[in-house]
């Protein structure tokens, strides 16, 4: 099942047939198509150009509603597509969960521009085909890859590739921007882009007429022609930027954590948040973003922004001529407003519903959170040599040491251990680590050729997320993996070495008798009250609790013992709501 609510310029397409151009309601919009199945699957990405909608659902498939095809969307014919992205002046790009980039359109091959060509093996480094995010600005792409280097293709008429547009203009074959690149940042209405390293330094080029790549009020060059280090970022992790033509909005978490939101750029079209304009990023600031409340998730349109809380609150700010903004009116804002939120269908947290805000429409979408946390676990766990219990030799001898219990869930069945044995002793090094990489964290980073020899005995994706929410939940089938016991009175609790083992760097020592005692038992926690055990545990499969801190104080005080709580308030409701749900039917 999927839930997508609609509201704002009803044309272009028109999605809903029966009612006006200008919807200033959420109003329910059902994806039809000819396979009934399809409607059974999540919704992963919801994006839009001045002309289309394009839905990618969570198997991979995308489909394109158009002005040509309204209620009967045409699926696109790429498979396994991990991402869509689209720019407003001419450019379409497709991830695919191997790696490789399909794009069209004037700016990438101007001979035949609505034909599908793979952009990303026209890089020069045969070492570096392997993508692993896709950004679109309006007229330009942009690769990141496996070895996480940017590259940039299309225009670059104003510098937004990072080279003086007078010495080139544009680009069909992807040209090498920055090395080491943690994150890219551009919009489908932008002719600028940000770079983050892999130190949190950001640097920016590209259209700058009103100070949208917030370089200050010293640097208000149209153009900026070369990556420029941007100054004067607030303090926190960058979580995000979003960009449009005229301005760009950052999401920041500091060290609390919260969440917020800083903007820059010219504030006449009503996208800062704010009534002036600002060359540098300052904070967009309401009352609306109370103390407790922290921002879970936020779209930037042309002109309009749409932000979620962790409260269950709908903000938006800026244009609404189309009703884009979900207020009932076509009233434009200029500040942040709260706007009543519709009954949703589905009865789950608000952390599973995400925004997509295009030109002059907005859409509010269902998609239950991925376990993406422990992939990051296994990729951590992976690197543990010490707790590993399984061995891989090379063809130059070297080993490479894995873990059982992971295997068992990321291979199709336990005889294909041999056949990745026989693999292994045929690869070189750096091949088997991106083999067992690939295995571990379900991310595509290998070249085609390699991964075609492994695909046969791995899982397929709907079969590792159904794996990582039994590892989770504890729904082993083999009683032998739930090899390490908590006492609690006279009631022992079994969990599997994994996941206190991938869980013991939060505990800061709390279970350190993990890596260091060998009788598998953890530790006795008789003394814990009933309510702190009970949020210990899905502490230990979840690594989230529901009001973290006030929460966590309370296992404080029960082991007198001091935790890092801040470090434990990470965002994976839908997975916290499970477990409560799983044991209180327990405990019925």
């Amino acid at each position: 099942m999927n839930e997508i609510l609609f509201f704002g310029h009803n044309a272009s397409p028109k999605l809903l047939e029966n009612e006006p151009e200008k919807i200033t309601k959420p109003t329910q919009f059902k994806f039809e198509n000819e396979n009934e199945n399809e409607n059974e699957k999540q919704i992963k990405q919801i994006l839009s150009s001045n002309s289309s909608v394009f839905f990618l659902f969570e198997n991979g498939k995308l489909f394109e509603s158009s002005e040509d095809s309204n209620q009967n969307p045409e699926k696109i014919q790429i498979e396994n597509i991990q991402k869509v992205t689209f720019g407003n002046y001419g450019n379409e790009a497709i991830l695919t969960i191997e790696g490789n980039v399909f794009a069209k359109g004037n700016n990438i091959n101007p001979n035949n521009p609505n034909q599908f060509i793979n952009i990303s093996s026209l890089i020069e480094d045969k070492n570096d085909r392997i993508i692993e995010d896709i950004v679109s600005g309006a007229s330009s792409i942009y690769l990141l890859t496996s070895n996480q280097n940017a590259y940039g293709i299309g225009s670059n008429s104003y510098g937004q590739l990072g080279f003086d547009s007078e010495t080139l203009k544009k680009t069909e074959k992807p040209i090498l921007m920055m090395k080491n690149v943690s994150k890219i940042f551009s919009g489908n209405n932008s002719f600028h882009v940000f770079l983050l390293n892999l130190n949190q330094e950001l640097f920016g080029c590209g259209y700058n007429g009103n100070g949208q790549i917030g370089l200050g009020e010293s640097r208000k060059e149209t153009y900026i022609k070369k990556l420029t280090k941007i100054q004067n970022i607030p303090k926190g992790k960058i979580i995000d930027i979003q960009t449009s033509y005229y301005h760009s909005i950052m999401l920041i978490e500091n060290e609390n954590p919260k969440r917020k939101l800083y903007s820059c750029g010219y504030s006449q079209f009503n996208g800062l948040g704010k009534d002036e304009n600002t060359y540098e990023f300052t904070e967009v600031k309401s009352s609306l973003f109370e103390n407790d409340d922290n921002i879970l998730d936020f779209s930037v349109g042309d002109n309009h922004t749409l932000i979620l809380t962790s409260n269950s609150k709908m903000i938006g700010f800026g244009n609404n001529s189309h009703g884009q903004l979900g207020t009932e009116d076509t009233e434009t804002q200029r500040i942040p407003i709260q706007i009543e939120l519709p009954k949703l269908r589905f009865n789950e947290e608000i952390s599973n519903y995400h925004l997509y805000c295009g030109s002059y429409h907005s859409f509010l979408y269902y998609s239950p959170s991925s376990f993406s946390n422990l992939e990051e676990d296994l990729i951590k766990l992976f690197e543990r040599k010490e707790f590993c219990d399984i061995s891989f030799k090379t063809e130059n001898g070297e080993i490479i040491k894995a873990h059982k219990l992971i295997l068992k869930y990321r291979l199709k069945d336990q005889n294909q251990i041999e056949k990745l044995q026989e693999i292994i002793s045929k690869k070189s090094i750096k091949e088997s680590n991106q083999i067992f990489e690939m295995i571990y964290s379900n991310k595509f980073k290998i070249n085609p050729k390699l991964y075609s020899e492994i695909k046969e005995i791995i899982n397929s994706n709907e079969k590792i997320e159904e794996t990582m929410k039994r590892i989770y939940l504890n729904e082993n089938e083999n009683e032998n993996e739930k090899d390490f016991i908590i006492e609690r009175k006279e009631k022992q609790y079994k969990f599997p070495k994994l996941i206190l083992i991938m869980r013991s760097e939060l505990y800061r020592g709390m279970f350190l008798s993990v890596t260091e005692d060998t009788s598998n038992k953890v530790t006795d926690y008789s003394e814990l009250s009933n309510k702190s055990f009970q949020i210990l545990e899905y502490w230990i499969y979840s690594n989230q609790i529901k009001n973290g801190i006030q929460i966590i104080q309370e296992i404080i005080d029960d082991l007198e013992t001091g935790i890092d709580y801040f470090q434990l308030n990470q965002t994976n409701p839908n997975l916290f709501d499970l477990l409560i749900k799983k044991f209180n039917n327990q405990n019925q």
